[in-house]
């Protein structure tokens, strides 16, 4: 029986976004602050929330990590499922069809939590932050949370919210999405029981330089670690 997809009909599921997703690389400051937390830790599981076609999680994998992949396209949980080799990244990478906010996953149980362009998906306040609480959830104490999410520089400053909304817009794809300033991000996070990494900043990329011309050339993002606070 062929497993129901969540998002058919979505330009999510569609095969020309799936072959977009399967050509693309991986993030390479992922794979470096991975492989930097990997030899500090000397391994653990790696969660991967809204993992697409395993661009990020498939090399995640090789790094030695065991790592579960999560996202609510089938299309692109088949293309990922394609991408793991007969040995090794097979025995450490699993998938899973799951939405950013109802993670199957034990609380306290994962080491690095990678939220790579999900929680910009997020079409109101409520899901955005039920997905946060779910990567804090499942993190365990003093894990590290790597973040890569839209800007609010990505839309002009007049841009009007979604009524009732402080942080989500429509302007940019049509659909409801999340683009929040710095220190929105920070503080959601923080609610959430992440803080920045010490000595760390967000890195902000595609931020047109001031008084250069508005060009749509696509979202300006957020990236940045951030850990699962210790209990006390």
């Amino acid at each position: 029986m062929r497993p129901i997809d969540p998002l058919a009909g979505s330009p999510w599921s569609s095969p020309e976004t799936v072959s977009g997703f399967v050509a693309s690389p991986p993030n390479a400051v992922l794979l470096g602050v991975a492989t930097a937390e990997f030899a500090r830790r000397g391994g653990g599981r790696l969660l991967d929330i809204g993992c697409g076609a395993a661009r990020n999680a498939a090399p995640l994998a090789r790094i030695g990590w065991r790592v579960l992949g999560t996202d609510l396209s089938w299309p692109m949980l088949r293309a990922a499922a394609g991408r793991i080799a007969p040995a090794g990244e097979a025995i450490r990478l699993r998938l899973a069809l799951a939405p950013m906010d109802q993670l199957p996953v034990a609380t306290g149980s994962i080491d690095f939590v990678v939220a790579h362009g999900i929680w910009n998906l997020a079409p109101s306040s409520v899901t955005f932050r039920h997905a946060v609480a779910e990567a804090a959830r499942v993190a365990a104490p003093g894990a590290a949370l790597f973040v890569f999410t839209f800007s609010r520089h990505t839309l002009p400053p007049e841009a009007e919210p979604v009524p009732g909304e402080r942080f989500v817009f429509t302007q940019f794809s049509g659909h409801a999405q999340c683009f929040l300033t710095e220190d929105e991000l920070i503080a959601e996070l923080e609610t959430a029981g992440c803080d920045l990494e010490p000595g760390s900043s967000l890195a902000e990329y595609n931020r047109p330089a001031p008084g250069a011309l508005a060009r749509r050339t696509g979202p300006v993002i957020y990236e940045g670690l951030f850990r699962r606070r210790k209990e006390v």
